[in-house]
């Protein structure tokens, strides 16, 4: 088997921006956002230009402004996670979904391939369920989210059934196996066109409140004395660190892909430090994955990737293509 490892990087000029698709990348519009979120209005400022914004360190206002975005981008109607769990920036994740179509196009002749047909695992989907309904609602993908956590299981459930849009398109399984990926969520003779995931990088807590004293340095400008910083995004344990950090976890997938290695066109996962590619790359190339690409995303000015890889042949993804891509 041939490791074949590409650098696919968005057409973008010397500043940091989002994928050309991204609705996100002019600045948040908060009157029309207030218009389909009438709360936002409550927790609107200015900040230090005199420009209209929400405090960022505020986990209420930062859910608030995540609702208006849905609710204004993507016609949701109700959208609501638990206090404590992630509320993630919409920007990045629509970059994620927006690249992950790039991919596809890129081995369906420059086509993305839509509608219902295509089949994409959100592994770790969390409470807030944001990567399905984008990618439902941009592409009209049908989605598998799985957690090992039965709150997030059943607020995604209660998310999908609120929004008629969403109904019949995302779905959401229990992991009850915390030791495992795909199995006991992958169903037998199941095919997945892509699989997504962000995975917990904190190899333990302590590092995990190392960063958060770090982050909101940068965000109030001083250190926050607390036993356990809030994260002004909040996020579970499950959902911030796990045993061997984001390399730990990644290699994991990686393993376990290789039992569903002619069931899915491509396998991906974010990767937050670029340190860990090289230790990726290695066990990409163990398990003899045939195509390996590393996709770069920018926003503002930090940088993010995830990296892919397939297991198919030529005359496969060639089957894959003809079959499922075409209809």
């Amino acid at each position: 088997m041939v490791l074949k490892s590409k650098n696919i990087k968005g057409k973008r000029s010397n500043k940091l921006e989002l994928h050309p698709r991204n609705p996100h990348r002019a600045r948040y519009d908060f009157g029309l956002l207030a218009d389909s979120c009438p709360e936002l209005s409550q927790v609107i400022q200015l900040n230090q230009y005199g420009h209209e914004s929400v405090d960022f360190a505020d986990p209420n206002a930062v859910k608030i402004l995540n609702r208006a975005l849905l609710s204004h981008f993507y016609g949701v109607a109700f959208w609501d996670i638990p206090e404590g769990y992630l509320c993630p920036p919409i920007p990045g994740r629509a970059d994620y979904l927006h690249y992950l179509a790039d991919l596809l196009a890129d081995s369906n002749n420059g086509n993305i391939p839509r509608g219902k047909g295509v089949k994409v695992l959100d592994i770790g989907v969390g409470a807030n369920c944001v990567y399905p309904i984008i990618g439902h609602q941009e592409y009209g993908w049908q989605f598998v989210g799985s957690d090992v956590n039965p709150v997030a299981v059943a607020t995604c459930d209660t998310i999908v059934k609120s929004n008629a849009c969403l109904k019949g398109a995302i779905s959401v399984r229990l992991q009850t196996q915390a030791s495992q990926l795909f199995a006991g969520i992958w169903k037998d003779q199941e095919r997945f066109d892509v699989t997504l995931c962000n995975p917990p990088f904190h190899a333990n807590e302590s590092t995990m409140a190392s960063e958060s004293q770090r982050k909101w340095r940068g965000v109030k400008g001083k250190s926050i004395n607390m036993a356990k910083p809030r994260l002004n995004f909040g996020g579970t344990a499950a959902e911030l660190w796990c045993e061997g950090g984001e390399v730990g976890f990644i290699t994991r997938m990686v393993k376990e892909s290789v039992h569903y290695a002619d069931r899915c066109f491509w396998f991906t996962s974010l990767v937050a430090r670029q340190e860990n590619l090289d230790a990726i790359y290695r066990v990409l190339k163990t398990v003899g994955a045939r195509q390996v690409k590393t996709i770069n995303m920018a926003q503002g000015q930090k940088m993010s990737r995830f990296v892919a890889w397939s297991f198919l042949a030529e005359d496969q993804a060639d089957y894959w293509q003809d079959h499922y891509w075409s209809i």
